[in-house]
């Protein structure tokens, strides 16, 4: 019988070696963070700005791979698809992890498929308008829109995206009318912004700050409690009357459900050193955005909370896919 058990305990520990040393060696190959979204969104300047420092860290080449698509769907799904190892990750995004779900059926489900690594960046959307279209300031934009109910029109990134949300959510507080223009991701949304195709579209800082310097963009507000460092004349909703209008998004790493624990702890981990670094926070707050740090169980309290509170803004304030 002892031998039998010895037996059997020696093949245990052969099947379990391999795996075991897997667990120890990780990384041992190139790291791929897929953006759900194009290129020139929230989502790929934050990815773009971990991928060098985080493989330094780990020692392995980290890539970006843009997969936009479905509201973010495409790239979740070929991370759920993957191999569970903590080699693919994903920049999720708070519109299409806690919004989208509300009103897009999705082939997966983002709390249970996926789970959280870490925070990255946090920003408020900011309400722009196309300079030529000569609208000053956000008190002008709520006269006009009042006054010419369905003339003007605002891009998002798509069907249940946060700027769909957050701007249903804006019509429905200021009582306005303006036509939604669904896009591919934040990339495509900007360009047609730059060529005067759209009025106005409401996002997060970053891939808007280089055209308000520019001239090509005129802010009107920030939906945050506070005005942005980076756009200190710029004025909250709640100064210009609106209450409620109070959305952030959140740019995180993700990765398959069923990665073991050691490679997420590892991640996570070196991304928190990173971000601790004065340069990254200072990347950060240059380009309207927070370096935020959460941890894994931390970034999973949060998605679940925003998961539950938009569902329940969405279903108060009507808002559906176009």
């Amino acid at each position: 019988m002892n031998l039998i058990l010895n037996r059997r305990s020696a093949v245990a520990a052969s099947l379990a070696a391999p795996f075991f040393t897997r667990a120890q060696s990780f990384p041992d190959r190139t790291l791929t963070i897929i953006v759900p979204a194009p290129a020139g969104g929230t989502a790929d300047i934050s990815a773009r700005a971990l991928s060098d420092p985080l493989g330094k860290a780990l020692g392995q080449t980290v890539v970006v791979d843009n997969k936009g698509g479905a509201s973010g769907a495409v790239g979740a799904q070929a991370v759920i698809n993957a191999r569970p190892d903590g080699h693919t990750l994903l920049m999720a995004f708070s519109g299409f992890h806690t919004m989208s779900p509300h009103l897009v059926k999705l082939p997966y489900d983002p709390l249970k498929d996926l789970q959280a690594i870490c925070n990255v960046y946090t920003a408020p959307q900011v309400l722009v308008v196309r300079s030529s279209l000569g609208i000053k300031d956000g008190k002008e934009l709520l006269a006009y829109a009042k006054q010419n109910p369905g003339k003007l029109n605002y891009a998002s990134a798509g069907n249940g995206s946060v700027q769909h949300i957050a701007a249903e959510l804006f019509k429905n507080l200021t009582g306005t009318f303006i036509t939604h223009i669904p896009y591919r991701g934040t990339g495509p949304m900007v360009q047609d912004l730059l060529t005067n195709s759209v009025d106005m579209t409401l996002t997060t800082a970053p891939p808007l700050i280089p055209h308000i310097q520019s001239g090509k963009f005129t802010p009107m507000l920030v939906t945050a409690k506070t005005r942005l460092p980076s756009l200190p004349n710029v004025p909250t909703a709640e100064e210009l009357g609106i209450k409620g209008l109070d959305v952030a998004s959140w740019f995180a790493l993700y990765t398959h459900a069923s990665t073991p624990k050691a490679a997420v702890d590892r991640i996570a981990s070196e991304v928190q050193k990173i971000m601790a670094t004065q340069a990254f926070k200072d990347r950060a707050m240059s380009q309207g955005a927070v370096a935020d740090y959460l941890n894994p169980a931390q970034m999973t309290a949060l998605a679940k909370s925003d998961f539950e509170r938009w569902g329940k803004v969405i279903a108060q304030a009507k808002i559906k896919a176009d």
